[in-house]
């Protein structure tokens, strides 16, 4: 397997000797490398290489035309330095989390088929809640970014990896990284502000449904996987009519059976086998739990990314004539992070640095911690809000916002 610091640098000295599969893996990265070009396209579309937008975001609109130029050749040298560095290291890193995960899953499992026994019963579910967080988080949202594909390996590769959610990995990647990504927080444009459900935004218009914002919220919580997979049908652009017949039902096919395929795994072989031994409730219910578990927890990380106090919103007169400079300002006063231990930064998928994620979301996860510093006092020089807190704080923001927008706008 040939391993690379990136794809200029092929003869460096992290380099590792090919092996026998180089042509499966070069063949998947050739591959990606064209799709991923006209996905770039796609996420950033045509970015204006010098001006200003029409109207700059509030807590940018001190900054002069040559300050947001200067703003992203710096932060771009960032990101070229984290890529000239990739190396062994970070592959051994992302292969020892997934062979982390996959020992907790079969542990958390195991455990379940004999889980008559209260410890066991909990000791089961805690090892399988853990493992889909740590699938879902640090390995498969980061590895369908792109993240790992310069390692050149067909196993963990953004066209080939399919993760542990029900959604079907290109449905996601289509909404997530072309759309969400590209259009981060611009009201109109960027459907994850509500994800086409909740108020979460005052520029959104308000009516009665609006009421339920807290409930809808609470039930979309435990199911949120089931949610994100409606969400990626985008059944509001074909009832506009932006979206053909054809291309709902090759959705709703590929996602009926990446749904058939994720029930038979947790709900009904676990289960099946734990029969055996007269565990085959506790099974059932110690797989509905860890998939709960692990839906609030990607539920409340995604939101405290998005929608804490301090995070704006950005209108189309916003975007319209944007840099790239412009794109990382949106993409810095757009998003917020979640201070914390190295341990929650793992199981946040490294997404509790937000910030940086958005900034960058094809470099390693593991380096954000590394870069989120100099994010940091970019952001102080060029007074920029960087929003930051501990995780209580951040939920905490985030559900204020869920039950103020609930409400219709005082009047004037």
């Amino acid at each position: 397997m040939a391993i690379v610091t990136n794809h200029e640098a092929e003869t460096t000295e992290d380099a590792v000797v090919p092996s026998s599969r180089d042509d499966a893996a070069l063949k998947a990265d050739a591959a990606a490398e064209a799709s991923g070009a006209q996905a770039a396209k796609t996420r950033r579309g045509a970015l204006a290489t010098s001006g200003s937008p029409l109207v700059r975001p509030p807590a940018a609109a001190h900054l002069s035309d040559e300050q947001v130029a200067e703003l992203g050749r710096e932060l771009d040298a960032i990101k070229d330095d984290i890529l000239a560095k990739r190396g062994s290291s970070d592959a051994a890193y992302i292969r020892r989390m997934i062979k982390i995960q996959r020992g907790l899953e079969i542990s958390g499992r195991a455990t379940l088929l004999v889980s008559r026994n209260k410890a066991a019963w909990i000791t089961g579910t805690t090892l399988l809640s853990l493992a889909k967080i740590l699938e879902n988080m640090e390995i498969g949202h980061n590895v369908l970014h792109g993240q790992w594909d310069w390692m050149r390996d067909p196993d963990i590769h953004s066209t080939t990896w399919e993760w542990d959610f029900v959604t079907p990995a290109r449905s996601w990647q289509h909404t997530h990284n072309d759309l969400h990504h590209r259009w981060t927080n611009v009201v109109g444009k960027d459907n994850d502000v509500g994800y086409n459900l909740l108020r979460m935004d005052p520029q959104q218009e308000w009516k009665p449904f609006n009421l339920g914002n807290p409930l809808y919220n609470a039930i979309l919580a435990p199911v949120f996987e089931w949610g994100i997979a409606i969400y990626d049908l985008e059944l509001q652009d074909y009832k506009e009519g932006n979206k053909s017949k054809e291309a709902l039902v090759k959705d709703l096919k590929a996602l009926g059976i990446k749904a058939l395929k994720q029930f038979t795994k947790d709900y009904a072989a676990t289960p099946a086998v734990a029969m055996l031994t007269g565990s085959g409730k506790q099974a059932l219910y110690g797989t509905l739990t860890a998939n709960a578990v692990r839906n609030v927890w990607a539920h409340a990380v995604i939101f405290c990314g998005h929608f804490p106090e301090g995070t704006d919103t950005f209108t189309e007169e916003m975007v319209e004539g944007e840099t790239r400079g412009d794109w990382y300002v949106r993409q810095m006063i757009g998003s917020a992070n979640i201070s914390g231990s190295k341990f929650m930064h793992l199981m946040t998928g490294n997404l509790s640095h937000q910030i940086e994620h958005h900034l960058f979301p094809d470099i390693p996860s593991n380096r954000y911690a590394e870069v989120a510093p100099k994010v940091q006092e970019i952001c102080k020089r060029y007074g920029l809000p960087y929003t930051t807190g501990p995780i209580w704080k951040q939920v905490g923001s985030t559900w204020a916002k869920v039950f103020k927008l609930a409400l219709p706008p005082k009047k004037a």
